[in-house]
């Protein structure tokens, strides 16, 4: 009996069922999101930092996607790599620009929120430093893969670079305790959550609506590839029958 992974596998498979399954899901993100934004408005004022601190509803969750998004890149690669499956590769082509796009978000709202708490908009802190090489990182895969016409090699060179790549993961985790200006973590850690929950709900809610809506755009994403690819192939065959057809001697 095959698994779940390999029915999808089957490229026609996939686009059949992500076709029936992105509506819902986009839908959920601008359910999720419009009603994590009034919670959030709605929300009381931190004690200590007051409305500055109504940016953790964006800034939060696109931290945490900024690193699941690089996690699926790296696990999609290793599924290249090892397994071989055939929608690995676009999985984690479709996933790097949409997740250095959340970190890029993260970086400028961690900015505009660092300022009027420590004064500067950047500082060379270790969790913003590393978050920054992840934004490169992500960048050099974008890069790397767009340099190289060949897709398999581009495919290839680029999930080993995400696989070695994933150490800056536990990097952006622990560094908040090396002498960092960055709060610790508050919510993703061992034990409940430090922040009240008249806060903490409504973070939820907009981290729920922002997995929905990188979910939605990483469909769309894997979609837009396959489609491409398929035009590619179709056009190499398109040019290889009249290249045949033009070397065939006149009768």
């Amino acid at each position: 009996m095959q698994t779940l992974t390999q029915r999808l596998a089957n490229p026609t498979r996939f686009m059949a069922l992500s076709a029936r399954v992105l509506p819902w899901l986009a839908g959920l993100a601008v359910v999720l999101l419009a009603a994590g934004l009034v919670m959030a408005l709605a929300s009381p004022l931190d004690y200590q930092q007051g409305h500055a601190a109504k940016i953790m509803y964006v800034h939060v969750p696109t931290a945490w996607l900024s690193i699941m998004g690089y996690m699926l890149v790296a696990v999609s690669s290793f599924g290249l790599l090892v397994f071989r499956h055939p929608l690995a590769d676009v999985s984690a082509k479709a996933a790097a620009p949409i997740g250095a796009a959340f970190t890029f978000i993260c970086l400028v709202t961690g900015s505009l929120w660092g300022k009027p708490m420590w004064g500067a908009f950047w500082v060379w802190d270790p969790r913003l430093t590393s978050v920054l090489i992840l934004f490169f990182l992500y960048l050099g895969l974008i890069s790397l893969r767009s340099s190289i016409e060949d897709e398999a090699l581009a495919g290839k060179l680029t999930a080993v670079l995400s696989i070695v790549g994933i150490v800056i993961v536990p990097v952006i985790k622990f560094s908040v305790d090396w002498n960092s200006l960055h709060q610790p973590a508050s919510v993703m850690r061992l034990g409940a959550p430090t922040i009240h929950a008249s806060l903490l709900w409504p973070l939820l809610v907009m981290a729920g609506g922002m997995m929905a809506l990188f979910g939605a755009l990483h469909l769309k994403g894997m979609r837009n590839e396959i489609l491409r690819r398929r035009v590619k192939a179709l056009r190499t065959v398109e040019v290889e029958a009249s290249a045949g057809l033009a070397r065939q001697p006149a009768e």
